[in-house]
């Protein structure tokens, strides 16, 4: 199904510092090679076998379409390879406006793959929302929730019910609630509530919806969420998927979530988990990625263990070279920590006039490309870019 581009933004001349820095991007892409097939070995293809993939991970959950749209035009300009998105029309149709607003303002960046998200299983913690009824909390409550969640996807109002003074707590009540379009289903609220209100509501992507999607010229891979304890359900999704699923470039499989902007802890559980995996000499074929628990050390602590971009085990002769032609980690896909960076830029621009477009504002969308080049950047290997 052909998607009608959405009309790029008039350039602007403030865009120029934008433009000189992701055109520095740009010119920092891998030489290829004169002949190369880019048909059967594409520049995403290519990363991967190097160890220098870059995926955004929008959130399986997250259908916030103006910040998933913004998210995706900074980090498009940054050079990411891929941008993983939640299985729905509209947030796709979000994540390849950005694409389409970052080609406008440097047209020789690099269009990444656009991945859908769906699972086999309602288990999953990817796909659920928090959810509770405000008017069952107390008024007096500190909202732990709310200042808890890293997605700004709890919003409570103390508002007064009938004729009585501000200071009276029973005649006052909260409004609000979950924003559900925010919530990506982390739980970090349901821990914290002192009160036991919260719950969380699972749920399984519609697979019927999900060929529709792979059925569109603007998606190009799939990531499904499954527990590996049995293929019953894994086969049932796929056989759902019939033939759509031969539009697709590629085909990820993702384990458990853990998210990386809780600090250096969860990074190094990550790599620990890497470590054991490239030791394992009959583990399946294919790329492997780092999901879940990345953040700003990511790459350090790869590099400690040997594992950056490297094509044989550490402490092996080149004799023994284990997948000598492809990096035993194909790269690293950059979740809660690259939307809590670009997400601190995105909430000071003012939203009086509606729906915020960082493009209109040059200033917030070249600190919004900063923060992403200094997670993106030491991946690919950027020269430090002044702007």
């Amino acid at each position: 199904m052909a998607v009608a581009p959405f009309p790029p933004p008039p350039l602007l001349a403030s865009h120029a510092a934008v433009r000189a820095a992701a055109s520095r991007v740009v010119a920092s892409r891998p030489i290829r090679v004169a002949g190369e097939d880019c048909h059967h070995n594409p520049p995403q293809v290519a990363a991967l076998r190097r160890g220098d993939w870059v995926k955004l991970i929008c959130g399986a959950s997250f259908e916030d379409a103006a910040d998933v749209r913004n998210l995706s035009l900074v980090y498009t300009l940054a050079g990411v390879d891929c941008i993983d998105c939640a299985a729905d029309a509209s947030v796709v149709s979000a994540v390849n406006e950005g694409i389409d607003v970052a080609a406008s303002i440097v047209p020789e960046v690099q269009r990444p793959w656009v991945m859908v998200s769906v699972n086999d299983d309602c288990r999953d913690l990817h796909f659920r929302k928090a959810g509770f009824d405000p008017e069952d909390c107390p008024p007096n409550c500190s909202k732990p929730c709310e200042k808890v969640c890293p997605a700004d996807a709890i919003s409570l109002k103390r508002v007064m019910v009938g004729e009585h003074a501000q200071s009276d707590p029973i005649c006052d009540k909260l409004e609000g609630g979950v924003i559900m379009e925010r919530c990506y289903g982390c739980g970090r609220c349901l821990s914290v509530c002192p009160y036991d209100r919260i719950s969380a509501m699972s749920y399984v992507r519609d697979p019927a919806t999900t060929a529709e999607l792979l059925k569109r010229s603007d998606v190009d891979a799939i990531e499904i969420h499954t527990t590996g304890k049995g293929i019953g359900m894994f086969s049932t999704l796929w056989n759902s998927l019939g033939e759509s699923i031969n539009n697709v470039k590629l085909v990820a499989l993702d384990g458990r979530p853990m998210s990386g902007d809780i600090g250096r802890g969860a990074t190094r559980e990550t790599v620990s988990f890497a470590v054991d995996l490239t030791s394992v000499q009959d583990r399946p074929l294919g790329f492997y990625q780092l999901a879940g628990g990345t953040n700003l050390y990511t790459v350090d602590c790869l590099k400690k263990a040997g594992l950056f971009m490297a094509r044989t085990l550490p402490g092996t002769r080149t004799t023994e070279k284990v997948g000598s032609q492809e990096a035993l980690i194909g790269g690293i896909a950059y979740g809660g920590y690259a939307r809590k960076i670009v997400g601190r830029v995105l909430r000071k621009i003012p939203s009086e006039l509606g729906r915020v477009r960082i493009e209109d504002h040059p200033g917030y969308l070249l600190e919004a490309l900063q923060e992403a080049l200094s997670l993106v950047g030491p991946v690919k290997g950027y020269s430090a870019l002044e702007t």
